[in-house]
């Protein structure tokens, strides 16, 4: 997915060798070989930038099930207590589990 993106591999670089003038390397294919990797390791750094927020978003979006989770959770207990009671009437102990799973919901406690 990102190896499209990237255009040296490590062993380019290691490889790469610069023709030598009479005074050393060219400067001019130095620095255009110097500039390719910039450009890569800005690229890297887009790359991890994106993954971080992706990653965010995710954590983020797995809270949110969690939460909804005990939610529904909770509601099906009581629907349950509601079925096995034979009635809908809701006594004080009633209030109080509910009241209970409700805080569990709040304050994240299992």
């Amino acid at each position: 997915m990102y190896q499209e993106r990237i255009l040296l591999t490590s062993k380019d670089i290691l490889e790469k060798e610069f023709k030598i003038d009479t005074r050393g390397y060219r400067p001019q294919e130095v620095d255009k070989f110097l500039d390719v990797i910039i450009r890569d390791y800005e690229e890297f750094f887009a790359i991890i930038k994106e993954i971080e927020n992706d990653k965010k978003e995710l954590i983020e979006n797995n809270i949110k099930l969690k939460q909804e989770i005990r939610t529904l959770r909770t509601k099906l207990d009581v629907l349950r207590e509601e079925d096995e009671s034979g009635n809908s009437n809701v006594s004080n102990a009633d209030l109080l589990r509910r009241l209970s799973n409700l805080e569990k919901i709040i304050y994240g406690n299992n």
